[in-house]
This record gives C-alpha cells, sequence and structure tokens, in this order.
C-alpha cells in the first residue's frame, strides 16, 4: 500500500512536470504562447521601471511604487528560472544554454543590489531576454537571416582581422608622426595620446578636444579624414560580399551544362539558362 502512495505521487509530479514543461518552453501550445506573451510585457514593463528609476524627479515621487514593482517582477522572474530548471528535460544542458544564462543574470542584480550599490541599472539585461519573440511569434525567415548574416561574418573574419590590423598599423604610424610634429602642442603630450587622436579622426568622430596647431599637422589631419571616409567603406563591403556569397550558395549550385559548360544554375533548374540544354543535375 505504500509502495503504491509513493508510485501515484511520483506519477504524479512527473505529470505535473511534464505540464508545466509545456506552459514553459512549449511554443506551439496554447498555453506556452500566451505564457511566454505575458513575459514579453512584464520584460518591458521591468525595462521601462529601470529607465524611469534612473530619473531623479520620478524616483524622488514614485520611488517606492518602482521599488515595489521591480521586486514583484525579481520574484516572478525568480520563480520562472527555478521552474525551468524543474521542468527541464536536461536541466545542466538548460543551465548553461544562451537562455538560462540571460535569465539568470535578468534575476540576479536585484539580488546583488542588497549588498552592492549602483547594479540596479544591470536589471536592463531583462531585455536581452526579447530576443524569444524570434521564437514565440515564429519569424523563421528573421532567423534565416540571421544565419546568412553570422556566416557571412564568419567567412569574412580573416579579412576583417587583416584590415584592422591594418588600421591599427596606420594609426600608430600617423599617432607617432603627429607626436612629433605637434611637439609644442600641449595637447599631443603623448604618443598613446596622439594614437587616440588619429584612432577618433580616422573613424571620423571628431570629439574635437584634441586638434592640430600646425600647418603640417593641419595637412595631415586632413589627409587621415579623407582616408577615414575610403576606410568606412571597406568592412561593410567585405561583409556584404561575403553575404552574396552565401546567399548564391543557398540559391545556386555548381552544376555545369554539358553543352556549353555554364555554371551557377538555380538548383531547381533543369535546362541551361544560356543555351537551353539539359542539365544531368
Amino acid at each position: 500500500m505504500c509502495f503504491l502512495f509513493i508510485f501515484s505521487g511520483e506519477l504524479y509530479i512527473r505529470t505535473m512536470r511534464k505540464k508545466l514543461r509545456k506552459i514553459i518552453f512549449g511554443i506551439d501550445t496554447p498555453a506556452g504562447r500566451r505564457y511566454d506573451i505575458i513575459l514579453l510585457y512584464i520584460i518591458l514593463l521591468s525595462i521601462a521601471v529601470v529607465m524611469l528609476d534612473s530619473v531623479d524627479s520620478i524616483r524622488e515621487k514614485y520611488g517606492t511604487v518602482l521599488t515595489i514593482f521591480e521586486w514583484g517582477v525579481t520574484a516572478f522572474f525568480t520563480f520562472d528560472y527555478i521552474a525551468r530548471i524543474y521542468c527541464a528535460e536536461n536541466r545542466k544542458k538548460y543551465i548553461f544554454s544562451w537562455f538560462g544564462i540571460i535569465d539568470l543574470l535578468s534575476t540576479i542584480p536585484s539580488y546583488v543590489g542588497l549588498f552592492l550599490r549602483g547594479t540596479k541599472p544591470f536589471s536592463i539585461l531583462r531585455s536581452l531576454r526579447l530576443l524569444r519573440v524570434f521564437r514565440i511569434l515564429d519569424l523563421s525567415s528573421y532567423m534565416i537571416g540571421s544565419q546568412v548574416l553570422l556566416k557571412g561574418l564568419k567567412e569574412s573574419k580573416n579579412k576583417i582581422i587583416v584590415f584592422l590590423f591594418a588600421v591599427l598599423t596606420i594609426v600608430m604610424i600617423i599617432g607617432s608622426i603627429m607626436y612629433v610634429v605637434e611637439n609644442d602642442n600641449q595637447q599631443f603630450i603623448s604618443i598613446p595620446q596622439s594614437v587616440y587622436w588619429a584612432i577618433v579622426t580616422i573613424t571620423t568622430v571628431g570629439y574635437g578636444d584634441i586638434s592640430p596647431h600646425t600647418a603640417v599637422g593641419q595637412l595631415i589631419a586632413s589627409a587621415l579624414m579623407l582616408i577615414g571616409y575610403a576606410i568606412i567603406a571597406v568592412p561593410t563591403g567585405i561583409v556584404t560580399s561575403s553575404m552574396i556569397n552565401q546567399k548564391n550558395k543557398t540559391l545556386f549550385d555548381q552544376n555545369e551544362c554539358p553543352k556549353c559548360k555554364t555554371l551557377n544554375h538555380l538548383k531547381q533548374s533543369n535546362y541551361c539558362h544560356k543555351c537551353g540544354e539539359e542539365l544531368n543535375g
């Protein structure tokens, strides 16, 4: 009798855990979608509260209300995180997954704030949980687009690294030259300071906190500004070219026409787009 009671209890717990998993993780179920949409609204409200709390006039007038709401949201996220660990099929995999880490980071700041001041603004990390909207709304086209972008960035990684090293070399050389040329200028007090100026100038940011005074220095600065405009387009072109290649790989194959030897036909094509010959593939 005792064994039957224990078995029934375990079966009930297992069933409840399965139902809870469908609600928390099941984006394909009505209850799961409702839960995730409610979660998104709470995230948006909590982000708004963090932003309003940073305004002195609002904090002085509604500070108590904002604090109560913040702790209410923190309690909800704490329950959500514990429930996700409890009902996850693979708890370790969830804890160390991307969303698992984000779920934890969205809960920690309020508790850390009890011991360390100034950590409350880190609650804005909850905004990362809004990435769940891609799963909830089933925006598959956006996911495919993000995959093409990531593959393009990965493919162009080596080119971008070489480009960054080239730019770093340029700003170090120009910074060193400006340190010598503007030797009497109190703003160019060291080579690192001059390199900082070169970085600000070549990226066309132009804070204006450091500026050359000599004619030679101004000539070098003008040339560096023009180089900066040309450099801006380089990484964009590298990534765009890689993305186009990724798209072509998705749309086209290397099936060669047996007659005219033309390549790059659409994958669904049965005939050559140049001579009309039937394709072998």
